[in-house]
């Protein structure tokens, strides 16, 4: 083992609370980081662990009780560091590795058991991040680097990540919207993963062009403008000259049902008895029942249908409400609305990632109609194909996974509304009709528990509230070392990913979203573009 790799021995340990290290002398504990990968060399094993904690502790009292502590460069300091006072550091293995297994599969295995006494411990490598992360490239993408391991790619599994419903969670100005552009990117991207994404886009964030501070003029590139009209499409509820979109979003009333109204309960303030409403007036005027409401005499339908009348009024002035708050794009049927459904849905099915750009439209109630409606109704078109696929797989071809994205996540996933809404229901679903959720949040707390049990893989940047800190990490292996890694990170560029897309968490400094990205991902500035043409025209006529 070489001297600099080489931290300390193992003295002490237990399967289910991590193991004890005593770091050696020469090793700088400033150079430490919680979270930091460490490799315990056992006899037939290497144990690919995560430190979790740093401590500096003494063999015995009387050493810490001196009159007065020496200097540390002092002969008697010299004799006490590494003898009577010490460092140690808490390492959680994660991953048992067969050094001389053939396959990487075959290597990796779980941790059942636990180094000897005095077993060497040591950084991690290049080579030992590989083996556990797999090298980059087909469906491996690049998400970051392992802390202090500047240049060494840690990669995500995207058809695992795309298999399962995932969460990206971080307090407000931790770079969630940084990241999530990362991963959709990747997802873009990365043919071999198949997955299509549909994302809702609130803020305008991820369609033709998003924000970043640090930029000049305050903007970066979407996923539009990073790889084009051929790859993502942008479809808008604010057609505004300036708003650089594919096509544009009206609904017509009748597109909406009662499922849809009554997912905007709390932001509408609706009562128990909406339900009820909802369906009498749906029985009443079939699917114009949205448009009969407006203006229906109140009295007239309570005496029909025996409701209450001023539970019927009520009702009627929150959906009077909604239809003014979304007048710009919920429109009366005609025949000059496109329905934009189908148009989507075959973006969606030709590999063509869709971003439905709020623009100007970003209240909560806009946001949670549009999702609703929408997935609601791409939801049932999955189903549909799924099934027949299963039914009959030699004429009907599996459709593409796809991952759809929503923001301001707990919104939709409440408890208690939850079990209400299309992504309740696709998040306890899993992969079972092709449709997962990529959901961003900043308070995951907020978010029903048995959803969040259903997450695959979770991308945590800091979270310094206490409850958000226990929703995220209920239920994961090691929660208890997780939970002082994941306070430890950085405000900015740092996450804990873990889950169904990786064989161990690990803690990343996750890539810039910047030039340099955007060329890795095929994306050619103008410089580059000119420089491209001009070797084309000496290819052709040189």
């Amino acid at each position: 083992m070489a001297g600099d790799q080489a931290l300390g021995v193992i003295v002490r340990g237990s399967l289910s609370k991590g193991l004890e290290l005593k770091l050696n002398p020469t090793v700088s504990l400033e150079e430490l980081r919680a979270g930091m990968f460490a490799v315990a060399q056992g006899e037939k094993y290497h144990f690919v662990s995560l430190i979790t904690d740093l401590e500096l502790t003494a063999t015995t009292e009387e050493a810490l009780q001196t009159p007065e502590p020496p200097d540390k460069e002092s002969l008697l300091g010299q004799v006490l560091i590494g003898d009577s006072l010490y460092a140690r550091a808490v390492l959680r293995p994660h991953l048992m590795v067969d050094p001389h297994a053939t396959t990487l599969e075959e290597g990796r295995l779980p941790v059942k058991t636990i180094p000897g006494h005095f077993t060497h411990v040591r950084k991690a490598t290049s080579e030992d991040v590989d083996r556990v992360f797999g090298a980059e490239g087909g469906a491996h993408f690049r998400i970051g680097t392992p802390l202090e391991m500047d240049e060494i790619p840690v990669c995500v599994d995207l058809n695992r990540f795309a298999e399962r419903s995932n969460g990206i969670f971080g307090k407000s100005g931790t770079g969630k919207t940084f990241l999530t552009r990362v991963v959709l990117s990747g997802l873009v991207s990365c043919k071999e993963a198949n997955a299509v994404n549909l994302v809702f886009d609130m803020h305008s964030e991820y369609g033709y062009q998003g924000t970043d501070e640090s930029a000049e003029g305050g903007k970066t590139k979407g996923l539009r403008q990073l790889f084009g009209p051929n790859r993502v499409k942008v479809y808008t509820l604010d057609p505004r000259p300036s708003a650089q979109s594919d096509h544009e979003i009206r609904i017509p009333y009748s597109f909406l049902t009662p499922g849809d109204v009554l997912g905007l309960q709390k932001v509408l303030n609706l009562r128990e008895t909406a339900v009820d409403n909802a369906y009498v007036l749906q029985r009443q005027f079939g699917k114009q029942w949205f448009a009969s409401a407006l203006e229906m005499d109140t009295a007239d339908i309570a005496e029909k249908e025996q409701a209450h009348e001023g539970s019927l009024r009520a009702f009627r002035q929150r959906l009077v409400r909604l239809q003014q708050t979304c007048e710009a794009f919920l429109v009366p049927d005609g025949d000059k609305i496109d329905d934009p459904i189908p148009k989507i849905i075959q973006d969606l099915q030709a590999g063509i990632h869709v971003v439905i750009d709020f623009g100007r439209y970003n209240q909560l109630t806009h946001y949670l109609l549009v999702a609703n409606l929408l997935t609601r109704r791409i939801d049932e078109h999955w189903r549909q194909s799924t099934e027949e696929h299963l039914a009959k797989p030699d004429k009907n071809p599996k459709p593409r996974r796809l991952v759809i994205t929503i923001e301001e996540a707990h919104k939709f996933l409440e408890p208690g509304i939850a079990d209400q809404t299309i992504f309740g229901r696709i998040a306890r679903e899993l992969r079972k009709y092709n449709v997962t959720l990529l959901i961003v949040d900043q308070r995951p707390s907020q978010i029903d528990p048995e959803v969040l049990s259903q997450l695959g893989t979770k991308i945590c940047c800091l979270l310094d509230d206490e409850k958000d800190v226990h929703a995220v990490l209920a239920g994961a292996s090691g929660s208890a070392g997780l939970r002082s890694v994941l306070a430890s990170l950085d405000t900015r560029q740092q996450a804990l990913i873990f889950g169904h897309a990786l064989p161990m968490p690990v803690v990343v400094k996750t890539r810039t979203y910047n030039q340099q990205f955007w060329q890795e991902m095929g994306h050619l500035n103008e410089e580059d573009r000119r420089a491209k043409g001009e070797r084309d025209h000496d290819e052709l006529y040189g």
